[in-house]
This record gives structure tokens, sequence and C-alpha cells, in this order.
């Protein structure tokens, strides 16, 4: 995925004509997704895949030999602005700020109707979620626009950019005396930002806003960077809640987890963080820690009957139709690892004596 040439010297051109910018470099890549090539100087505002602080300016990313040097230039600002102006205008068809609202989800653990962590962070629970507006139109819009760009809360005045719906219009049929829903689509219109820009929200107190107003605009961008590598701590240091076991079998950030836990057979411990009970398991064979961790990242019971009978239980899974919603409070750890040539029959005697040891058949959620 490529940041055009179109839409870099379209944004260049919107901080050359900022009046409000003073003197410094402008830093951006060509490629979205690969970090920018380094050159030191002074601090800089804002780099594409490095964090705003760190240089002066950053080489053009383009094919073969026609990349070109951004060198010092006036001082600018990149502004949320200047970002959805960009893409806007190499959007087909092009969109305009005026043709976005953006939002800002924040997470609210202790209730159930609205996003909670970022466990809750799929489409379609987002979807969900941001459908359902007040019916006042001085709570939201009354003929909000196309676009609607969705950020995450991410710490302090940090928030990351979710990803993009297009709005198709008000289902009316569904109106009720107090709440709207919205037909809204996903759409790949910013997809190269998404979970890579992040921008400094001003207040909590406003959640949403047309992009095209003053307040929208001047937002800083605080980078638009991949999230750090996540480092592999050893097996005795594995400590993963669910959320993190899912981002785990497939995120890049841990490439290095996903490398060390498909060599292993070993023992594991599920704990239910809410009431204590553990389950005890085994990897052995060719299934290795991964793929059975694997197994529990995409239903979140793997099979076993009691964690099975969680998820059937699950009222908030019937009611949503997701199937790991029982497993929101599960901690994943390892209790023993073995190589790949370990016997199954010392693997088997490894798992009895944990399942005996923590009590895990009486008091826990072994049924064997």
């Amino acid at each position: 995925m490529f940041w055009s040439r179109l839409q870099y010297d379209r944004v260049m051109a919107l901080l050359a004509g900022d009046d409000l910018l003073d003197r410094q470099t402008v830093c951006v890549h060509g490629e979205i997704g690969l970090p920018g090539q380094v050159v030191k100087g002074t601090p800089g505002p804002v780099a594409y895949g490095v964090p705003v602080s760190d240089l002066e300016f950053v080489a053009v990313h383009e094919p073969a030999e026609t990349a070109v040097l951004a060198g010092p230039a006036s001082r600018a600002s990149l502004t949320l602005g200047h970002v959805l102006t960009g893409m806007g205008a190499d959007h087909g068809p092009a969109a305009r700020l005026e043709d976005m609202h953006v939002i800002r989800h924040t997470f609210k653990p202790g209730d159930p109707g609205v996003l909670r962590g970022p466990e809750d962070l799929t489409e379609e629970r987002v979807l969900a979620y941001t459908r359902e507006q007040d019916v006042s139109p001085r709570r939201f819009p009354s003929d909000p626009p196309r676009y609607w760009v969705i950020f995450v809360a991410d710490g302090q005045h940090r928030s990351r950019l979710w990803g993009t719906f297009e709005n198709h219009g008000e289902v009316v049929e569904q109106r009720t005396e107090s709440n709207r829903f919205f037909d809204l689509r996903p759409t790949g219109f910013l997809a190269p930002l998404n979970d890579r820009l992040v921008i400094e929200w001003d207040t909590p107190r406003s959640w949403h806003r047309s992009a095209a107003s003053a307040s929208a605009v001047r937002l800083p961008v605080l980078e638009i960077a991949d999230r750090d590598k996540v480092e592999f701590p050893g097996f005795d240091g594995v400590l993963l809640t669910y959320h993190q076991l899912c981002d785990m079998v497939e995120d890049p950030r841990y490439a290095d987890w996903r490398a060390a836990l498909s060599e292993v057979q070993g023992i594991y411990l599920i704990t239910d963080s809410t009431n204590g009970k553990q389950y005890v398991g085994k990897a052995d064979g060719a299934e290795r820690i991964l793929g059975r961790w694997t197994a529990y990242a995409r239903d979140g019971h793997g099979g076993n009957v009691a964690l099975r009978e969680l998820a059937h239980a699950s009222a908030a899974g019937e009611v949503a139709k997701t199937k790991t919603d029982h497993a929101r409070h599960f901690v994943f750890s390892l209790l023993r690892v073995f190589g790949p040539s370990t016997p199954s029959s010392e693997v088997n005697s490894a798992e009895s004596h944990y399942k005996a040891a923590l009590m895990t058949r009486k008091f826990g959620l072994n049924r064997n």
C-alpha cells in the first residue's frame, strides 16, 4: 500500500501554505507499510514510520531510484486536517473534509453496552456500537456525512485511528424514542493509516465533530507508525490476557513469540481472573503450544468440555453472536515446556501432576 506522490504533493502544498507554521522540516515517506529512511538532524515534528521528535527529515520512499529527499523546509506541524485533505483528494470519488465526521471512542470496562476494552475492537462490535446514536440533533448531527472516521483513546490525550465507516443513511424503521440506527459499512478509505495514525485529542468532553470544523482540522498528528514489536520474555515470562493471545497468533509484532511457541510442547494454565478458577491443559505432538493456543484464539474453548460449557452459557455471547465473550477474562501462562522430541507419555504425566497439584479437577475447570 503506497502513499502516492499525489497524496504527498497535496499534503506538502497544504503545509507550505499554512501561515500558522514556522520553520521546520516536513517528514514523510512514500510507502506507508515501511519505516522512513532517517537523516539525522535537529528534531522535526512528524515522520511517517517514526515518532515525531526523532529526526529532521526522511527520504520519500518511491520505487527504484526515483526516491527524492525532503530537505529542510518551512517549519511544519502536521495536523489531522492535512492528512484527511491529502488522502481525501486522492480517493475515488474525492472526499472533502465536509464529507467526514470524526468520532473518538473510549473504553468503559464495567458497562456491557459499550466498548469495554481492546478485545471489543472487532469490526462487528465497533460497528454495532457506532451505528446507534442519540435521536437529539444536539447530541449527534441529524444528517451526518458520508465517512465516519473512528479513533479510539490510546492513553491520556492520544487517540489512534481504528478505521472508517461509510454512512448509507439512517435505517428509519429501527428508530426508537431515544436512538437512531445508521446503515454503516466498512470502507478502505484511510486503510493505510489504520492502527498507525495517532493524533492528540484536545478534550474528552467532545467525542465527535465535523472534520471540517476548526477544532478537528487543528488536531495535531503525533505519529504515523507501526506499533512497537513485542519482545518474547522467555517461557517463564509468558502471561497473556485473552485479547493479547488473539493478537499473538496473528499480529506481526508477536513474530518472536510465534517462533518460540511453535517449537515446544508443554503444559499451560488458563485462569479466569473473575473467580480464580483454573484449567490445566497440554500441547503435545506436532500441535505444539502455538497450535493449541491458536485454537483458543479462534473459539475461546479449544474443545475443552468445561470451557465449552461456559461459551454456551454466556448470555452476552448469545445476544451478540460472539463465540468468545466468556473468554475475555482468561489469562494464559506456561507451567512447563518440553522439547519437540519429548515422548507424549512424559507430557501426559506432567499434565496429570499439575492437575493434582493445583486441584483443578475438584475446584477448577478440568473435567478429567
